[in-house]
């Protein structure tokens, strides 16, 4: 066994909170070493985050090939070459991993490949590929394990061997007939995307409605796009056994609102949920206690039960985006700094890239409800946003969530053309607490998606005032 090494910095794990964490700890002076089992840089720049809206956006260059001669334009041919698409995915993927190895080697954390494993307190033992070992030690430990897709227990499911986002973000071929088995954000971008490839698609989902967490109205508005792209979808439809293999012929037995079905494809893909990367590296060696579903239990402020370990990202619980785990590693860096940030009542902003997409930051209908939060409401079609009428794209909505007793704004949910960009601003308002009145005030560019806050603002809030008025999702 070899001797071993100390370092003031341990990082296990190189996703967005451990990689900020190591550079700036080891650009600080603190000798820091980073453990990574295989992607540099995490998921988000490899096979998850920037991969998928690459593949997302030729998708929907793709589909505006369809719709060429409403812009004026004429196409002879407009074919789906996948290896195309994944020649330009692979081109950005090669130099965000060049820009994370550049980084590593300016702030001077050493990186290390190899698969870690606890043997003691803050303490783990590294194999690397090539069969080489090395145990490592840190003063301070940090855990940014991430999580995997979760393939659940369904018999012939994984005989099957289905597809999970990074098997079909890697497909160099066109499915014929692509299943999705889940109706949540994996599920629903990549669906819409295949499907504007050329993919004859179904999603079929066990929940009554699509994007369980969103609003019931955000729901219909996702499902009505999706019927007219030519998605079918299967609510209320749980999956009973698999049969086949993806990739040639599968066969799925399902119980639906009409009894049991059976539903034929040739590609399958798994998007039912996440599953945290903490067992078999020996953490109850380190002292560190996992919640019941496997996540490691966490304090506000992101300290493990083990002394001198912080978990940050996913494996900690955290909001499953990376703009939460880069906060995580806000939070984590701060309090080693003497502050005294933590987890607590952060505004977190979802985002769904479909096309359009939905975007939400704070309270939507739904969660006042389950809160028993009282409020008032805003509401804006699309269509009425001259934007949407210069880019074609006016479907969808916007709406404002106001307090029932103040001027407050406790969420905004958008599904439209630029969401993201809109919902951004909404955002700052809401973390500088601005009221809604004063936002109503200001002078926004002509023509953007933006513009349309002066058209929703002019409006009266309006009933519900009560959260009972609303039916949680």
């Amino acid at each position: 066994m070899p001797s071993t090494e100390n370092y003031d910095v341990l990082v296990i794990g190189s996703g967005e909170a451990g990689k900020y964490l190591a550079w700036t700890m080891a650009g600080q002076g603190h000798r820091t070493a980073v453990v990574e089992r295989k992607l540099i840089g995490g998921s988000c720049p490899n096979i998850a985050c920037l991969p998928s809206k690459n593949i997302i956006h030729s998708a929907k260059v793709r589909s505006f090939t369809g719709r060429a001669a409403e812009f004026g334009i004429e196409l002879e041919s407009a074919a789906t070459s996948m290896k195309g698409v994944q020649a330009r995915k692979r081109a950005m993927v090669d130099s965000l991993r060049r820009l994370h190895l550049d980084r590593y080697r300016a702030s001077g954390a050493e990186l290390v490949m190899g698969q870690a494993r606890f043997v003691g307190e803050r303490t783990v033992d590294v194999e690397s590929a090539d069969g080489g070992e090395r145990r490592i030690s840190g003063e301070r430990v940090f855990l940014n394990l991430g999580t995997h897709a979760t393939v659940p227990d369904l018999p012939g499911l994984v005989a099957a061997r289905p597809m999970t986002h990074v098997e079909l973000l890697d497909l160099d071929r066109l499915p014929e007939h692509l299943i999705v088995l889940g109706g949540g954000y994996v599920g629903l971008e990549l669906a819409q995307a295949m499907r504007r490839f050329g993919t004859r698609v179904t999603v079929i989902e066990a929940a009554p409605q699509l994007a369980g967490r969103e609003d019931p109205d955000a729901a219909a508005a996702i499902l009505e796009l999706f019927r007219d792209e030519g998605i079918t979808v299967h609510l209320r439809t749980r999956v009973r056994s698999v049969a086949g293999r993806s990739g040639r012929q599968v066969r799925l037995t399902t119980d639906g609102p009409h009894g049991q079905d059976i539903v034929e494809g040739t590609d399958l893909l798994v998007g039912v949920g996440r599953t945290p990367n903490t067992r078999g590296i020996g953490l109850e060696r380190a002292g560190v206690q996992l919640t019941e579903t496997g996540y490691i239990a966490v304090d506000e402020r992101l300290a493990t039960s083990a002394a001198g370990v912080w978990a940050m990202g996913d494996c900690a619980g955290s909001p499953q985006f990376t703009h939460a785990a880069f906060d995580d590693f806000r939070v984590v860096h701060d309090n080693l700094n003497g502050g005294s940030s933590t987890t607590r009542d952060r505004l977190v902003p979802y985002c769904m890239y479909t096309d359009p997409e939905l975007a939400r930051v704070g309270c939507n209908e739904s969660e006042a409800a389950r809160r028993g939060i009282r409020y008032r409401l805003l509401t804006l079609p699309m269509a009425a946003v001259l934007r949407t009428r210069t880019l074609s794209e006016p479907r969808g909505f916007m709406k404002m969530l106001i307090a029932a007793d103040s001027d407050e704004i406790l969420g905004f949910t958008v599904f439209g053309a630029e969401a993201s960009e809109l919902m951004a601003a909404v955002q700052t308002a809401m973390i500088g607490d601005v009221s809604y009145t004063a936002l109503r005030g200001a002078i926004y560019a002509h023509p953007t998606a933006a513009e349309g806050l002066t058209y929703l603002l002019r409006n009266t809030p309006t009933a519900p005032a009560h959260s009972s008025d609303v039916s949680a999702a």
